[in-house]
């Protein structure tokens, strides 16, 4: 009698035991299996989205050079998934050194000049530069935003400084033209080029005093990109430098 009851016991058990294995998710299982079979970091396995930069749109290329044939033309901010990323650099656009990134778009996959895509989502159209500094921090804790104000009581200023993550001038470049909303024809300065350099804007709106861009350079290296408008009772300055492991912009308003 001991005899039966004993095993019923274990019977019991052993029922109980196989019931909670197969209730176990199988696909947790099926990832475990898959991270158990692959040398490469968990890092590496997780997609990478980046965003388009290039304000006209990035082309979408066959193959990995940009005379290969164009697939798609992706629009301006768009998020893209990058399926290998080029980390040689192997072409300058522009100025901007990179290589082609393998991405996928649109249900096509192709390449892309990474100079043109960031890990920074571009500003929206009137974005304010504070509640832009706030969202993009969720992503990356290091951005930094501070305002102040100074002058005197009848010529006022205001300045925003943003701190950015990246030793990119042209990712800080674009940020900056599109949050502080300075002209769109300005294509990023080449850092090779005269020490002190001036663009004019070539279509500036009406009532405008002074649109350019002010390029400095020391041995073919960015120093300062700062841009500079002023009207009648108005003007702004955008200014970009680096600051070691970061980008910094900075605007100031003032009552003229």
């Amino acid at each position: 009698m001991k005899k039966v009851v004993l095993i019923t016991i274990a019977a019991s058990i052993l029922f109980v035991s196989c019931k909670n294995e197969s209730t176990t998710n199988t696909s947790d299982v099926e990832t475990v299996k898959d991270l158990a079979l692959t040398d490469t970091p968990i890092e590496e396995i997780t997609p990478q989205y980046l965003y388009i930069t290039a304000h006209s749109g990035l082309s979408l290329r066959e193959f990995n050079n940009l005379n290969s044939e164009r697939l798609a033309k992706m629009p301006y901010g768009t998020k893209v998934k990058v399926l290998t990323s080029e980390k040689n650099l192997t072409m300058n656009v522009g100025g901007i050194k990179g290589g082609m990134n393998e991405v996928a778009f649109n249900h096509k996959k192709g390449f892309a000049f990474n100079g043109y895509l960031s890990k920074f989502f571009p500003p929206e159209k009137d974005s304010k530069a504070k509640g832009y500094a706030e969202e993009l921090k969720e992503l990356f804790p290091a951005v930094k935003f501070t305002e102040s104000t100074g002058g005197t009581a009848s010529k006022p200023t205001n300045t925003e400084t943003l701190i950015l993550p990246t030793t990119q001038w042209h990712d800080a470049f674009f940020v900056a033209q599109q949050l502080f909303d300075f002209p769109k024809d300005f294509d990023f300065p080449n850092p090779k080029g005269k020490d002190t350099q001036v663009y004019k804007d070539k279509k500036p709106v009406k009532n405008t005093w002074i649109s350019e861009l002010r390029v400095s350079r020391k041995d073919n290296i960015l120093e300062k990109i700062e841009y500079v408008y002023t009207s009648k009772g108005f003007g702004y300055n955008v200014i970009l430098t680096q600051e070691g492991e970061t980008m910094k912009i900075e605007k100031t308003e003032k009552v003229e």
